[in-house]
């Protein structure tokens, strides 16, 4: 019930079900009433038939007294032959005749039917008279007397349980085509669900493959040949592709303004920094000069540092930044770093070791690749305090080749996490800036960039307290011998 087609399927089958009730209740309905005209039609034939053998028996009676008690006889014997109830009554509204199971009617029925034969009219020929355990659908019919003068009434009667048919005539044979027709609406509702759907997951894919700022180049599929003004596709497909266009331009804009500030703030730094050089190594300088001068170069060195890294990932989103492919054999590299490790650790009070350090080579950009693993050694050894360990390692694994620097530093919190490669982040931020741990935020986003770069993934366990490892893992590259 999660998904659209789920959904959909489920509101067809119900749709579908509440059209086979209201078909089903209707055809009941109209069953009944087909069924009541067919007995209305039977009863007053047989009122019919009593009223031309009524008619007979006037015809008699014209001829002389001497006939009546010959063509009573008959007629009674004749009458008797009719089913069900019939009645006839003289001028005055009594019971000349009456049929067997009239007679078998109790007073107050037998009152309840006579009341309800003399209502009928013909604007009203037929009612219907509920007896004890029974109903029955009774007509009048007028038998006019010879002569003239008041006619006499025939009333004819059926049961109406012809009426209230057994459920297993109706009811079963409609839940067999229910249940078939509710499974057929279902199999074709799914099937049609996913085709009219079909669109839309492509429409999701290509959006997923949008993930970050270097993708906003794409664009989403729009259904061929479809019309934009009418099919709801292609309007939400072009309404996206129109809005990824705008947020392309915003990005674009926004990089080129980064890389243009940061090329033009490099000139002036550097000027400025060989400028407070130059102040400090005049002779005879001041003491109360050279302390505002070195936090002045710190400082400088630090924006410069920044600027540098801004530039490098405004080219990277640009993608104007040209990663070399070139074989690189990662351990001379790996120990190069630890070196340089082992004397960062030693100002900071730190154990660096490098127990595990395999042969192995990658293909990638050499220059680059020492920026990440110099990047991550230094955020280490960074946020790791005295007498504490910083352990670098490289090792190959089945998913490829893995560079791993693990400290006992300040660690992590498990809802920083997802936010450590994010640009200017940091942790520990009340003393990230002029404190011993300053630095620009932009060195994990740098590597995250120069891991993605080279096709591999660098990624991060962490807790609070008990220190962090990070893990770049790079695709290996192939023996030169197996060619």
């Amino acid at each position: 019930m999660r998904t659209l087609r789920a959904r959909l399927v489920v509101a067809v089958a119900a749709i579908v079900a509440v059209a086979l009730l209201a078909y089903s209740a209707l055809l009941g309905v109209v069953r009944r009433e087909q069924a009541t005209v067919q007995l209305q039609r039977q009863v007053l034939d047989e009122a019919d038939l009593a009223v031309r053998l009524l008619g007979q028996e006037t015809a008699l009676q014209a001829d002389g007294d001497s006939a009546r008690p010959t063509t009573r006889g008959y007629l009674r014997s004749t009458l008797e032959g009719f089913p069900g109830w019939l009645v006839v009554l003289d001028d005055s509204g009594r019971a000349r005749y009456a049929s067997f199971a009239v007679r078998q009617l109790g007073q107050d029925d037998l009152a309840a039917l006579l009341s309800a034969s003399l209502s009928l009219t013909p604007e009203r020929p037929a009612v219907k008279v509920r007896l004890t355990g029974e109903q029955l659908l009774i007509v009048a019919r007028e038998v006019p007397r010879a002569g003239g003068g008041r006619s006499r009434r025939v009333v004819a009667g059926a049961s109406t349980r012809p009426l209230d048919f057994a459920p297993p005539e109706l009811v079963l044979p409609m839940l067999g085509l229910g249940v078939l027709v509710l499974g057929f609406a279902t199999v074709l509702g799914w099937a049609a669900a996913g085709r009219a759907l079909r669109p839309l997951v492509r429409l999701r894919r290509d959006a997923e493959a949008i993930t970050d700022g270097r993708s906003l180049h794409r664009r989403l599929w729009v259904p061929e040949g479809a019309d934009p003004t009418a099919d709801e596709v292609a309007q939400l497909a072009t309404t996206l592709n129109q809005m990824i266009e705008r947020l392309e331009q915003s990005f674009a804009a926004l990089r080129r303004f980064t890389a243009d500030a940061s090329h033009e703030l490099k000139t002036p730094l550097t000027v400025l920094r060989a400028d407070i050089e130059r102040a400090m190594a005049t002779p005879g300088a001041p003491q109360d000069q050279l302390v505002p001068l070195e936090e002045a170069l710190a400082e400088t060195a630090r924006m410069a540092d920044l600027v540098e890294s801004l530039l490098t990932l405004a080219r990277a989103d640009e993608g104007r930044f040209d990663v070399v492919r070139e074989r690189v054999e990662l351990e001379p590299l790996v120990r190069d770093v630890w070196e340089t490790a082992l004397i960062l650790g030693e100002e900071a009070g730190l154990v660096v070791p490098a127990p595990d350090v395999e042969p192995a080579a990658v293909l990638g950009d050499a220059q680059r690749l020492r920026q990440l693993c110099l990047n991550l050694v230094t955020n280490a050894i960074k946020y790791t305090p005295r007498g504490g360990t910083v352990e670098l390692s490289l090792t190959r694994r089945p998913e490829g080749v893995a560079f791993i620097v693990k400290d006992t530093g300040i660690g992590i919190a498990g809802a920083d996490l997802p936010f450590v490669f994010d640009r200017f982040w940091r942790a520990d931020r009340a003393r990230t800036r002029g404190g011993e741990r300053g630095g620009t935020g932009l060195g994990l986003a740098i590597s995250q960039w120069i891991a993605q770069a080279h096709g591999g993934t660098l990624t991060v366990q962490s807790r609070l307290g008990r220190g962090s490892t990070f893990t770049a893992t790079f695709p290996e590259a192939p023996d030169p011998g197996s060619d």
